[in-house]
């Protein structure tokens, strides 16, 4: 635990470091435009080298701080898609053997009854994959609605008359 603020710290620092950089960079490459290559050569000359040596660092930072980024944003996208879909899976592979819930004898045919119990639970039941995905096309079924319901919402009164006018 005692590690992580040290990197926070760091990178906070590389961060004003690679800001410092660009602000340089920049001044140096305006003086280097308002200096005449020609009748200041030598001066023109210093602050090419200058600004070349502080473009090569500030490079370099970046690439540091992007590869940092990136290794940041992946671990996000791990920690996000375990919490999510990895528990889903989980939760399938775990409890596959157990039924939802029953199904009442002779109401649905005998090969309704296997698809609904695929892959392992009991013959006359509902599987929790089959759960899984009627609850998750449900969802999203309703967030469509609700979506589209927001979306086509009639003007109001008030919009409409201002634009008659």
């Amino acid at each position: 635990m005692a590690s992580l603020p040290e990197i926070t710290h760091v990178n906070f620092e590389d961060a004003q470091e690679q800001s410092r950089l660009k602000r340089e960079a920049l001044e140096l490459k305006r003086d280097m435009n308002n200096t005449s290559s020609q009748d200041e050569f030598a001066k023109w000359a210093k602050l090419r080298r200058r600004h070349d040596k502080t473009m090569d660092e500030y490079e370099q930072l970046n690439k540091t701080l992007m590869a940092q980024k990136s290794s940041f944003d992946w671990s996000v996208k791990i920690a996000r898609w375990l919490s999510t879909n990895g528990v889903k899976i989980f939760l399938q592979f775990w409890y596959s053997k157990s039924p939802v819930f029953a199904l009442p004898e002779a109401w649905i045919p005998y090969y309704v009854q296997w698809i609904l119990s695929f892959p392992r639970a009991p013959m006359g039941s509902v599987s929790v994959h089959v759960w899984n995905s009627v609850c998750a096309t449900a969802v999203s079924a309703t967030a469509e609605i609700v979506t589209s319901m927001f979306l086509q919402t009639p003007p109001t009164p008030v919009a409409t008359a201002q634009k008659t006018q």
